[in-house]
């Protein structure tokens, strides 16, 4: 059977803390992921949550050539193609669909699919994922729950999404089978709209000093 996730793991290259972006205004997306990449976080993951999105997809992946740009909140295939088309070098959805899977297969560009229960997680290591996204993270059940699949699912490691603090995020890191963790508290809207990148590349740095504690 084909790792699909392998070439995600890869890209992330160790990266355990990961930028989850919302990018209200088009001119921000450049000084943030700048202030990102200086701060250690390289892979961020911009949300389409808004109609910027895609356009800050591309004018990151372009200006910014230390960046990787994923994109999340992918809940179609037109969502899928459309950000690989724009620049994005992984993908990320907060749930699963055939179409989805049908569309990631056909792509180059890695898959970060989205399970929450035991059945999901178990249905897409048969179609070859053996890294998932675990969102909403601590609504369902938080570093717990997680922490109860690493003997059942042994083989199969996720990122965490989704309440996920300074305060709770080593938790969730000193799990084995947690590969990295999503977080907006690393860019909080507030610094964006103020353009307070030198706070946000402080942010960056502390997570990941935050990362290298957990182990």
């Amino acid at each position: 059977m084909k790792d699909r996730s392998n070439a995600l793991i890869e890209l992330l290259d160790g990266q355990r803390v990961i930028p989850v972006l919302k990018i209200d205004r088009l001119a921000d997306a450049v000084p943030l992921a700048n202030a990102l990449v200086a701060g250690g976080l390289k892979a961020i993951e911009i949300t389409l949550r808004t109609d910027d999105a895609l356009d800050a997809i591309a004018l990151t992946a372009t200006e910014v050539p230390g960046a990787i740009v994923g994109a999340g909140t992918i809940l179609s295939p037109r969502d899928y193609s459309a950000a690989a088309k724009a620049g994005a070098r992984f993908i990320v959805s907060p749930g699963t669909t055939q179409e989805l899977l049908d569309t990631a297969h056909a792509s180059d560009v890695p898959f970060l699919p989205g399970a929450i229960t035991p059945s999901e997680m178990m249905s897409l290591r048969e179609e070859g994922y053996r890294m998932m996204k675990f969102y909403p993270a601590e609504q369902a059940g938080g570093a717990s729950f997680l922490k109860s699949l690493v003997s059942p699912l042994a083989n199969i490691c996720f990122c965490p999404t989704g309440g996920i603090t300074p305060a709770n995020a080593k938790d969730y890191l000193a799990l084995p089978n947690v590969v990295c963790i999503g977080g907006s508290w690393i860019a909080p809207d507030k610094l964006i709209a103020d353009g307070k990148w030198d706070e946000i590349e402080a942010l960056a740095r502390e997570a990941v000093a935050l990362a290298a504690a957990a182990g």
